[in-house]
């Protein structure tokens, strides 16, 4: 008589609980985008990700555990973006800046900007995290530009740079800027190869 060996789930329990984290934080983050913070519920975000309201509040015993935890996963899909941009030439360095502006992570984060302005409960770790990002992204832009920081007015042109890219993000939220947002990316592209390469001492 053979040894019946019990059937059992292959996939490891700590990989399972991941999953099921990462489902809620993405769930969440949808739904503040669509719902706003009015109605993003534990319920609602908790049946989008497709688990039991048990089992969110498991992971997340309150809403401001789960939505301030959102933020954080938001801070790090951004971050991990602006890591994998390969190092290529200036032009392509730009428009993939702004990509990041334009794509869903910004508009996750932008949602997440307008609730935390509103909640107390938020505010203090979106600021915190967006500070984080903010420097995080300048820091990377300025070595995928081969800008070097000592020349006077070279940082100011890299964050002038961010800033623009974040102008596009929001452009592009209510319409498709993409043709304009194009020109703009080639014009900004040649601004910095000025900017940035011109010889010490020189203005203009």
């Amino acid at each position: 008589m053979g040894v019946v060996t019990p059937s059992t789930d292959r996939t490891p329990k700590q990989d399972r609980s991941r999953a099921t984290r990462r489902r809620l934080l993405e769930a969440a983050v949808a739904c503040l985008a669509e719902h706003g913070w009015a109605g993003s519920t534990v319920s609602v975000v908790a049946e989008r990700a497709g688990v039991s309201r048990g089992a969110a509040q498991h992971h997340f015993p309150t809403r401001e555990d789960l939505f301030t935890a959102a933020v954080e996963y938001v801070a790090e899909e951004r971050s991990a973006a602006l890591r994998a941009l390969p190092v290529q030439g200036r032009a392509a360095v730009v428009a993939a800046l702004v990509d990041l502006y334009t794509g869903p992570l910004f508009r996750a984060a932008l949602q997440l900007w307008v609730v935390a302005s509103n909640e107390a409960s938020l505010h203090p770790r979106v600021s915190e995290l967006e500070a984080r990002v903010g420097r995080e992204t300048h820091r990377i832009a300025v070595e995928l530009l081969k800008a070097d920081e000592t020349r006077p007015g070279v940082r100011e042109t890299v964050q002038g740079l961010l800033d623009m890219a974040r102008g596009l993000g929001l452009a592009n939220v209510l319409t498709d800027d993409t043709t304009r947002r194009r020109r703009v990316v080639a014009q900004w592209a040649a601004l910095l190869d000025h900017a940035l390469d011109r010889p010490r001492g020189t203005c203009g």
